[in-house]
């Protein structure tokens, strides 16, 4: 049974604030918790005993503090309107892996206040499929660590780093052009499809409503356009920043 006071906890970690004081956040779901918990540190697990049953291998990875519940004893603790037999409380990762080091050697994302957490989970999803693994956001961009955000990563947290911080500071300290090449998706720019593209450095992907911010595009060396099909056809106004981030990423996969 889960106490009264383990369910406030629980509860008030719905809340950003509460979140970043303790360092923690909490996941739900079978298969969700199944893929965090190799990886993340849990501090408080609460589960069926189907759910236990069915995941002996995990059993290595149990908090010390844990309960073993019923669905409607689940149901009064869980941020989510149909728990799925099994709420963790995991601590937050730390990781100060620096701009330039990955992007030198690797893919990158960037997000510019990207701000539906909805958008944020599937990036990372998307950032997982195509082997992408540091995110590195603006201050505005949603937290990744909401109820519904590490949801919508379906366990791809598990893989992605997501990083915060000043994003036009960060992009500012990077060496040369030449080194480490930003590309940003904009309407007046030269076809994805045409444009040279590298197997390492950083993909910026702006705000759903406003695009890249003026702050981050000035660092932005290589711009891109998404072309509608085909061209000069009316057609919709924007893509949706995940959809358009699918597009791009599967693009420097192909090449």
């Amino acid at each position: 049974m889960i106490s009264k006071n383990k369910i406030k906890l629980i509860r008030s970690l719905a809340l950003k604030k509460n979140r970043d004081a303790d360092k923690v956040f909490v996941a739900e779901g079978r298969k969700l918790v199944a893929d965090l918990l190799p990886h993340f540190s849990p501090l408080y697990l609460a589960a069926t005993a189907e759910w236990m049953s069915a995941n002996p291998a995990l059993s290595r990875y149990f908090p010390a503090e844990m309960d073993v519940v019923t669905d409607d004893e689940l149901q009064r603790a869980s941020l989510q309107q149909s728990p799925q037999g099994v709420l963790a409380i995991f601590r937050q990762q730390s990781d100060d892996t620096p701009l330039a080091e990955v992007a030198s050697r690797e893919l990158c994302l960037m997000l510019d206040d990207v701000q539906n957490p909805g958008n944020l989970g599937t990036i990372v999803r998307l950032a997982d499929w195509f082997g992408i693994r540091h995110i590195y956001c603006s201050q505005g961009t949603a937290d990744i660590y909401g109820p519904k955000t590490v949801q919508a990563t379906m366990g791809s947290l598990a893989r992605v780093r997501v990083h915060y911080s000043d994003l036009p500071a960060v992009l500012r300290s990077l060496p040369s052009p030449a080194q480490i090449p930003v590309y940003g998706t904009f309407l007046d720019a030269p076809s994805l499809y045409d444009a040279p593209l590298s197997q390492h450095g950083i993909i910026v992907m702006g705000n759903e409503g406003n695009g890249i911010s003026p702050s981050v595009a000035q660092y932005v060396n290589r711009r891109l356009f998404i072309p509608p099909y085909p061209e000069g056809r009316n057609t919709a106004e924007s893509l949706n920043v995940a959809i358009a981030t699918a597009i791009v990423c599967a693009e420097f996969r192909r090449h």
